[in-house]
């Protein structure tokens, strides 16, 4: 298993916009688990797949637990859903189910996501960030049609800032800890080895239960491929012309 810690890849400018976002998925987080009732949230925002593919709202009461009783079977109460199918698609990607969740993510997007916000400019990071969280989503959506459970996290959207970075940076050191049983130990390695890695890894998953692998594929893929269509848009080759000799 390999976690990333740092890349050696510094920025020409701050990268205004990725620490916003980390301080916004913070506070989100810190409001909904600490402040308020996470489950309750969840419930009523996070995107999921039925509705999506059938264009509607779940319209009946919904049950979530409030309270989690060793002694006992959790208690429950029941609540509607609050956002429009379409408007889950954003607010699930700014919503983290536990502390681990969210600084995983947070971590991904910190070491990854600032050289692709340098690259891009910030209003282009946004559009790119965005679209790489709601089509991770979809592509969930679309080998889960009628799941009714919940989908949340950063996760697609960070799968594809780590696409961007295969695409534009892929000779860049990453440096990692390397789990291998129970040695555990520093190594730096070109930022292509560590993300093809992980992205097979997302494959080996598939059909695990509690997370949405498929996102992370989705994300992934579509940030590789956007920026391949941005970068040749913004930095077209040259015209080929042929020597007559």
């Amino acid at each position: 298993m390999l976690l990333p810690i740092k890349d050696y890849n510094p920025t020409r400018k701050p990268a205004v916009f990725t620490i916003f976002l980390i301080a916004l998925n913070v506070a989100v987080f810190l409001y909904q688990a600490v402040i308020t009732d996470l489950n309750l949230h969840v419930t009523q925002s996070a995107m999921i797949p039925w509705e999506i593919s059938h264009l509607r709202a779940i319209d009946q009461p919904i049950p979530y637990a409030v309270e989690k009783n060793a002694y006992g079977p959790p208690v429950y109460k029941t609540t509607f859903r609050e956002k429009s199918p379409f408007l889950t698609l954003f607010t699930s990607m700014f919503m983290h189910g536990s502390l681990m969740h969210l600084l995983g993510n947070m971590l991904f997007l910190w070491i990854f996501g600032n050289n692709i916000e340098d690259y891009l400019g910030v209003f282009k990071f946004i559009l790119f960030y965005l679209v790489c969280g709601v089509g991770a989503s979809l592509t969930h959506v679309v080998f889960n049609a009628n799941s009714l459970i919940p989908v949340i996290g950063a996760s697609g959207a960070v799968s594809g800032v780590m696409g961007a970075y295969l695409v534009l940076y892929p000779n860049a050191r990453v440096r990692s800890l390397l789990f291998i049983f129970i040695l555990v130990t520093f190594v730096d390695i070109p930022a292509y080895a560590f993300l093809v890695i992980w992205f097979i890894f997302q494959f080996l998953n598939l059909g695990g239960q509690g997370i949405a692998w498929l996102a992370h594929v989705g994300g992934f893929l579509i940030g590789l491929f956007l920026i391949r269509w941005w970068r040749d848009r913004s930095h077209p080759r040259p015209p080929y012309i042929e020597i007559i000799q």
